[in-house]
């Protein structure tokens, strides 16, 4: 999902930029649903105001749900065909290379100093060696980033 984010709405269309979308996709994770629509209805938002928002929304959600209910309905059909079980497999290589492209990139946008570069560190270990929810390091990532950015900024100030 990140990848296509910035390819199709940061590079070609420019309706927001690949630190914007970054932060879109941080938000949607924190609320409930399903990410790609609730991203979307912030750029959309973010594009044309309420309109654009619930027209995002719609037009992400619309097509994932009919093709979620053909495959739901062929799908036990489908997996009997050798064929389309390896296509499976191969949907989740692929999946693999996109979930990685899209952390290196925002590594790239969001992480800009060793600050970022801990608070990334115990986010992905708390959230991979304890199993908690992602909104937990989110929310405190961002809690002791704004802590940590205004006493460099009162230090700077004397």
């Amino acid at each position: 999902m990140l990848p296509l984010l910035h390819r199709e709405v940061a590079d070609k269309r420019a309706w927001a930029t690949i630190e914007e979308i970054t932060d879109y996709y941080a938000i949607a994770q924190c609320l409930p649903g399903i990410i790609a629509i609730k991203a979307s209805a912030l750029i959309g938002y973010k594009h044309s105001g309420a309109i654009g928002s619930i027209a995002a929304a719609l037009g992400v959600a619309f097509p994932a749900v009919v093709a979620s209910l053909i495959i739901a309905v062929t799908i036990d059909q489908l997996m009997e065909f050798e064929l389309v079980a390896h296509i499976f497999n191969g949907v989740r290589v692929a999946v693999l290379a996109l979930v990685i492209d899209a952390t290196i990139k925002m590594w790239k946008s969001g992480v800009k100093d060793l600050i970022g570069a801990i608070i990334f560190s115990v986010a992905l270990a708390a959230f991979i060696l304890l199993g908690i929810s992602p909104v937990i390091p989110v929310i405190a990532g961002g809690i002791f980033g704004l802590v940590v950015r205004h006493n460099l900024r009162e230090r700077s100030d004397l």
